[in-house]
């Protein structure tokens, strides 16, 4: 008899994949991303709510999953199972919007906790008083799990009945897949109607990918035509290598075409003896729960690969966007360096002013047409850096991310921040040129302001500013210039690399905040070797 390996080891390995499979992220918007986020999503529905809460309960009860399209009759099928009515059923589509959990009086304590299924919230009601519109207050009717006792169960089993897979709210949908995945088994219903439709392939084909114990209902058949859709059925799923699942046809009958009543017990005593069977019977019990256990244990050997290589071009992707950011401001820097060299900033208005310096024009008014002239020289060239990295961003599909937009926020944006800095280079400037002023005889002392004009001209104007040094020099002495121009410039270049390299952040701060990192593939892979170590 095939038995449940409930070692700690196993468990713990188990419990470190979970980990690493919510931690990794899938948030560029790259071709397989939205495939990478369902996968992950699905596997840790499948870890959360059924694996490791069965290896740690494999005492716990049975649990079969009643899932299937819209109209299959499920919440039908359950009630006539039950042998009253639990779920609410009828002809209005989507019905089932409340799960509904049933189980026997003694086997409550399994489900009232949040061993399996632990993002829904239990309730119980009155059977008189339940509603499909239930709501709890501030709280969704879709994440609600109404739990009902029945004496007409037997202890050891209990019946889920979900919301249809293919409802026309989305929320029911991924909460349909989500309670599936917490199956023991998987009871998948469908009709005389729609048996080769998408929508049941698509779990039964999951269900062969996983190896679960799997069950199909093929409900509302004609009686005039059992034989032949019966006879299809079959062969559609021999031929989808499922030959072998256990198959029960439910004729189509008053109750199940309104919706709204009960089936004949005949109806389903054959589905019904196959579960209770499964439930008291040892080995069938055994069985059933390793065949699923192991079916998604063994599907984590191609599933976390997958994720991993998601991860991986996640990864790939940010470095590319992110070398992008670095070429356009490493250009950019380095086109500020040769501009300054040539003297660039003593132009226009700059040049105008130190050419009437300092019979038509002010020490103050040089200066601050320096900073203005400087001031715009950086924010044209981090512009330029911007255009660059949006054209380059353009030819990545993971730039086209929303949180990547570049949505400047900050009062006055770059121009703001940048005249910011550069006044504050201007006023350290001042200090500087206050300090050599301070130690020269006072009866000879220049204007510091003076002295500062000079100093930012002979920095910023190139060779255009040659006199400013020598009238600098005729002012502080020729070691004061020089220790001057040394300390000036190296402020100078230290304010314009933190101007650049603050520019240069605030575009990767978007790309960062997504945190993608390369460390998630090595870690899932990691985390496999160990699983598959311990089994």
């Amino acid at each position: 008899m095939v038995t449940l390996d409930v070692r700690p080891q196993l468990l713990d390995a188990l419990s470190a994949l979970r980990d690493r499979v919510a931690a990794a992220r899938f948030p560029l918007p790259l071709a397989g991303a939205p495939r990478a986020r369902a996968n992950r999503d699905e596997l840790l529905a499948q870890l959360d709510d059924y694996l490791v809460p069965r290896l740690r309960d494999p005492e716990a009860p049975l649990l079969a999953v009643v899932g299937g399209s819209t109209g299959a009759g499920k919440s039908t099928l359950v009630n006539s199972l039950v042998g009253r009515r639990v779920s609410e059923a009828g002809v209005l589509r989507p019905t089932t919007r409340t799960p509904v959990l049933v189980c026997h009086p003694e086997d409550h304590h399994w489900f009232s906790g949040m061993r399996v299924l632990p993002d829904l919230t239990r309730v119980w009601v009155p059977q008189q008083e339940a509603t499909d519109d239930l709501l709890l207050p501030g709280g969704n009717p879709g994440r609600v799990l109404r739990i009902e006792t029945v004496d007409t169960l037997p202890p050891g089993l209990a019946l889920l009945d979900a919301p249809d897979v293919d409802s026309l709210v989305a929320d029911n949908r991924v909460l349909a897949a989500e309670l599936i995945c917490a199956a023991d088994v998987w009871v998948m219903v469908t009709t005389a109607a729609r048996y080769a439709d998408a929508v049941p392939w698509h779990l039964l084909r999951a269900a062969k990918e996983y190896d679960v114990t799997l069950v199909t209902v093929l409900d509302r058949v004609p009686h005039q035509v059992v034989s032949e859709v019966s006879r299809q059925y079959a062969a559609l799923l021999t031929k989808a290598g499922l030959g072998d699942v256990p198959r029960f046809t439910v004729p189509e009958l008053p109750e199940s075409a309104w919706g709204g009543g009960l089936l004949p017990a005949s109806a389903v005593a054959s589905l019904r003896d196959w579960l209770v069977h499964h439930a008291r019977d040892p080995v069938a019990r055994q069985h059933a729960m390793a065949r699923t256990a192991y079916g998604v244990l063994g599907s984590l050997k191609a599933r976390m690969p997958e994720l991993a290589c998601a991860a991986a071009a996640q990864y790939a992707a940010a470095v590319r966007l992110t070398t992008a950011v670095d070429l356009a401001y490493d250009s950019e820097q380095a086109r500020v360096r040769e501009r300054l060299q040539a003297g660039a900033v003593l132009a226009g208005d700059a040049l105008k002013r130190w050419r009437a310096f300092p019979l038509d024009c002010t020490a103050g008014e040089l200066l601050d047409a320096l900073v203005e002239s400087l001031a715009a020289l950086l924010l044209c060239h981090v512009t330029a850096a911007d255009e660059r990295i949006d054209d380059a961003w353009r030819r990545e599909p993971a730039g086209a991310a929303p949180e990547l937009a570049d949505q400047d926020s900050s009062p006055g944006g770059a121009e703001h921040r940048i005249a910011l800095a550069v006044r504050r280079w201007r006023r350290e400037l001042e200090e500087y040129a206050e300090e050599e002023v301070r130690d020269l005889d006072r009866a000879v002392a220049p204007d510091p302001e003076v002295v500062t004009a000079l100093v930012a001209t002979a920095l910023l104007g190139g060779r255009r500013a040659r006199s400013a040094g020598e009238k600098l020099a005729e002012r502080i002495g020729p070691h004061g210039a020089l220790r001057l121009r040394d300390r000036g410039g190296r402020l100078l270049t230290g304010h314009l690399e933190r101007v650049l390299h603050a520019e240069r952040e605030r575009r990767l701060a978007p790309l960062e905040s997504l945190d993608v990192r390369a460390e998630p593939q090595a870690e899932l892979i990691a985390a496999l070797s160990v699983l598959l170590k311990e089994r």
